[in-house]
This record gives structure tokens, sequence and C-alpha cells, in this order.
């Protein structure tokens, strides 16, 4: 879709920031977001398999290599920063940031191109067909992501403190006095609400605004390529960096609750 005669620049950005759904309002499905996110897990899934099935001891192949970096670099991270004892960890954090790591990596996607592939196989209008392809730049997406960290470290800290030593910790502190326990409960319960939240708009933000910047650069017209590829080229170091943010501050959240004093 150009940004030309059809559309005028306004509409031509609203219109690929709008997702591919079923349903209205809160029920609305993301099909595109939803979508992707699974076709990169099962990347994600498909390739480790594949290389954990064909390692050898010997000199690694160029995918072996660069796959016993990743998990050389997230087991150094585990073990750097989560201080408990549990085997689900190391799988959780590798899992976390390759997984989001590719799906930040659909940002590389040129913002015409599905669009275009779609229209050229189906036949459909252009201004029929709507493609978002970054999952996490659907808040659905990293909501949910953080939601399910968020369970985690509920489930840990109730395992590991048990339902006494959880409520206590969130009403005894920061001050001591017992007077002040309903304001400690409040003051932790919204720290730690505050965890999930963090995490999901983090990401968001990060990678809705590259591609809204994306979008913008789109619109330029014959001159877009060179504003492209530095852009894109700075998402070298963003795209990578907001999947290592998500892990870490799971790792440490999930020590945090994994700590029993």
């Amino acid at each position: 879709m150009s940004s030309g005669a059809e559309l005028t620049s306004q509409e031509y950005i609203t219109h690929h920031l709008a997702n591919l759904k079923v349903g209205d309002g809160f029920m609305a499905v993301h099909l595109d977001s939803l979508g992707w996110s699974i076709f990169m897990g099962l990347v994600f899934l498909t390739i480790f398999r594949s290389v954990a099935k064909k390692a050898t001891s010997g000199v690694p192949g160029k995918l072996q290599c660069a796959i016993e970096m990743i998990v050389g670099f997230v087991d150094d991270s585990v073990k750097s920063t989560f201080h408990g004892k549990n085997d689900l960890i190391a799988p959780l954090a590798l899992t976390i940031f390759v997984w989001i790591l590719l799906m930040n990596s659909m940002d590389w996607v040129p913002v015409d191109l599905l669009p275009h592939l779609i229209h050229w196989v189906t036949g459909m209008p252009l201004g029929d067909i709507y493609m978002k392809p970054v999952p996490t730049a659907d808040p659905n997406i990293t909501f949910g992501l953080a939601l399910g960290v968020f369970i985690l470290i509920i489930y840990y800290s109730i395992k590991v403190k048990g339902v006494g030593g959880f409520m206590k910790e969130l009403t005894t502190q920061p001050f001591g006095h017992w007077s002040l326990y309903p304001v400690n409960f409040i003051l932790e319960t919204v720290t730690m609400l505050a965890r999930p939240l963090s995490l999901a708009l983090r990401l968001f933000g990060n990678l809705y605004a590259g591609e809204l910047i994306f979008l913008l650069i789109a619109t330029i017209g014959v001159f877009q390529l060179p504003v492209h590829f530095l852009w894109a080229a700075f998402h070298l170091l963003v795209i990578p960096l907001q999947a290592f943010i998500f892990m870490m501050l799971t790792i440490v959240y999930l020590s945090l609750a994994h700590e029993d004093h």
C-alpha cells in the first residue's frame, strides 16, 4: 500500500496500526498478533530442536555455535542474578529471550511487504488488508507475557515462603510498627502489581514507537530507503536489548520470590 493517491499519510499510518481481528471491544482477538507470535514460537522450537538433535562434540557448525553462545549467555545471566534453586528458571529465561527476540525481529520486515504479498496472492484490495506483523507492538501480547511472569511470581512466593510468610512480607515492610501494617500492605501490593505492568508497557512502548517511526519513514516516498536503513540499523540494538531487559527483569523478580528470610 503506498502513501500516495489512495491514502493520506494519516490514513496510511492509521491503517497499518490496525490489527486483523475478530470480535469487538474486550473480547476482540487480534489474529495477526496471535498468529505471528505462535509462528515465531514454532520457529524457536524447530531451530533449537534441530540443533539439539544434530549437535556434535567436535567442531560445531555456525548455527550450533550461535545457539551455544545464546544458551551460554542466558545461563551466565541466570547464574549471576538468580540466587534460589529452581531448574525451571534457566529454560524459562532462554524461552523468554529467544521468543521475544524473534517477535521483535518482525519489526525489520518492511511495513508494506506483507500487505502487498497478500494482495498479490489473494487479489484483495490493499485497503481491506490489515496486518501488523510485530506481536510485541500489541499490548495484548506483552501483557499476556507479563501476566504469565506475574503468576509465577505469586506461585513461587507462596511455595517458598508459605502463605503466612508471603503475607508477612506484604505487611511488615517498609514500616515495622503493627499500626502501619495496612499502609505497608497497600504499598507492597502496588509495588507487586507494578512489576508486570512495567514489563508489559516497556516492551510494548519501545516496539510500538519503533513501528510508528518506520511508518512515518514510509510516508516520505522515494527518499525513504536511506532513512529506513539507518533506523533499521539502530534497531539492531533496540530489538535484542528489549528482549534482554524483559528476560533479566523476569529473573530478578523470580529471584526475589525465592528469597526466604
